[in-house]
């Protein structure tokens, strides 16, 4: 990896459908050494997926949440299939703390957040938070020109 790679994930993330062309004008060098990049950095696992960026809010997900999970160790087999087949959930994290798992998720109303919580209150104590604003959005790192390149392997 070196700066020109830098360049290419930061207006990745900023933009993932910028054009190649536009890409390639960015950082000096022809389309065809962009797409080789692209298809070299998600070789290397650096780019996973591509995602569009949702507002929830205009498709009526009005309520945000973040819900804190007590998980014992012994319920991880059962609790991360069943977690991972709830859309609403948006992430979960196994964190460290008094509550082992936390959860970003969208509903549609308080009430619906209300039986999911129910629901996975049968793997331990919750803690929920209902989101009012949110000052920062989802955003990418943006990685600086002079990040250390020298422990990634290509």
């Amino acid at each position: 990896m070196d700066k020109t790679d830098l360049k290419i994930l930061n207006a990745l993330q900023a933009d993932a459908r910028i054009s190649l062309k536009a890409l390639a004008d960015q950082c000096f060098i022809s389309s065809p050494a962009i797409s080789a990049r692209i298809a070299r950095l998600k070789r290397s696992g650096i780019i996973r997926d591509y995602q569009a960026n949702l507002n929830y809010d205009q498709l009526n997900y009005h309520i945000k949440a973040y819900i804190q999970l007590q998980l014992e160790p012994t319920q991880k087999e059962r609790f991360y299939p069943f977690v991972a087949s709830i859309p609403n959930v948006l992430e979960c994290d196994c964190v460290t703390g008094e509550y082992s798992q936390i959860m970003k998720v969208v509903f549609e109303s308080t009430q619906a957040l209300d039986e999911f919580v129910n629901k996975i209150q049968a793997f331990g104590k919750t803690s929920t938070q209902i989101v009012f604003s949110t000052s920062v959005p989802n955003r990418g790192l943006t990685l600086p020109a002079d990040h250390d390149l020298s422990q990634i392997v290509d």
